[in-house]
């Protein structure tokens, strides 16, 4: 393995973690505004409990991006840069908005259903625009001219790929949130919160799966050169799809702890997550060796390669102190009973 293709690897892995927990962070968010005036539910509750300790870590992998991205890819940092400002800003605004209202809600509790909204909104709007920056490096909206790079926003927005990645954005986020809100809400006991959610996941995972085939037959039309490398691993791709059936399947089964409660959201969540870093591996994958396609690639945007063997020492000795402290946050997480059973302060 190359340095080049080795310092991708490590940059995409930051972007699968970062995707993950921050789907399932701002669905969250999502979901405790939708539910906030049902109490009897107690879901507004669950995601609450869920929120409160998970929103700053999830925040810390985006920071990890961005420097991973300047540090290894200096000259795509700039390209990207450039081309992003727009989509970036807006990202950053809300992104912002989003932790300020988050915080006050917890505290200004006489405006705490529309500052809950506000939160809610400006979460689920973060993952879409994140995830439709992606059709921009698929080639055909950028300009290079003169050693200068601009987007071309009229033909970004009359683009398929960039509205079938948006909507793909949006119920992968609530459906791996739901599955995730279901299984917080099995651990702490609260069945009428488990019964929401669990519905919610079987509604939304369907959708998901129609918005992914979306996103294929846009590809196909738009940036035909990644549908046909992606088409060299149609066995992983189908792999995926047989991971996300066993996820959609765990959940009518009958709980092996429980009895006389259905579904298995835990195994749930491992399948969904096999299948989401399968499928995002084939896209990746297919979209080598361009960062930004056909200008910008791993090898031409490569730093120093001395450079990279300090970063990368640098990036192993973090890992090693940082992943036992988010092992231990998750078991006590997940396994803390007075947390997981705790009540909402009445005020």
């Amino acid at each position: 393995m190359t340095d080049s293709l080795l310092a991708i690897t490590v940059l995409w892995g930051f972007v699968f973690i970062y995707a993950i927990m921050a789907t399932m962070d701002f669905g969250a968010g999502f979901w405790s505004m939708v539910y906030i005036n049902k109490e009897k539910t107690k879901a507004t509750n669950i995601a609450n409990r869920y929120l409160s300790p998970t929103w700053e870590v999830t925040n810390t992998f985006i920071v990890a991006i961005v420097v991973a991205v300047y540090s290894m890819f200096p000259t795509a940092a700039y390209t990207l840069g450039t081309v992003l400002l727009i989509p970036g800003s807006a990202i950053l605004l809300l992104l912002s908005i989003r932790s300020a209202f988050l915080v006050f809600s917890n505290i200004a509790h006489e405006y705490r259903k529309p500052l809950t909204y506000i939160s809610g909104i400006t979460g689920m709007l973060i993952p879409g625009i994140l995830l439709s920056v992606l059709p921009i490096t698929h080639g055909g909206y950028v300009d290079f001219h003169e050693g200068k790079q601009s987007l071309n926003l009229v033909g970004l927005f009359t683009s398929g790929n960039e509205y079938a990645f948006f909507t793909f954005a949006l119920s992968s986020t609530l459906f791996l949130s739901s599955l995730l809100l279901a299984d917080y809400s099995n651990v702490s006991a609260e069945k009428e919160a488990y019964r929401v959610y669990r519905r919610d996941a079987i509604f939304l995972g369907p959708i998901s799966l129609l918005t992914a085939v979306f996103i294929m037959i846009t590809l196909k039309q738009d940036a035909n050169w990644i549908y046909n490398k992606m088409m060299d691993d149609l066995f992983l791709l189908i792999t995926s799809l047989f991971f996300f059936l066993l996820g959609g399947i765990a959940l009518f089964l009958p709980s092996r702890k429980k009895p006389g409660v259905k579904g298995m959201p835990r195994l749930a969540i491992i399948s969904i997550t096999i299948q989401y870093l399968l499928a995002s591996y084939v896209y990746g994958k297919a979209h080598l060796p361009y960062i930004v396609y056909p200008e910008v690639t791993i090898t031409s945007a490569f730093t120093d390669p001395k450079s990279f063997h300090a970063l990368f020492a640098t990036y192993i000795v973090g890992f090693i102190i940082l992943f036992p402290g988010f092992y231990f946050f998750w078991k006590l997480f997940m396994h803390d009973k007075k947390y997981l059973q705790s009540q909402p302060t009445k005020k």
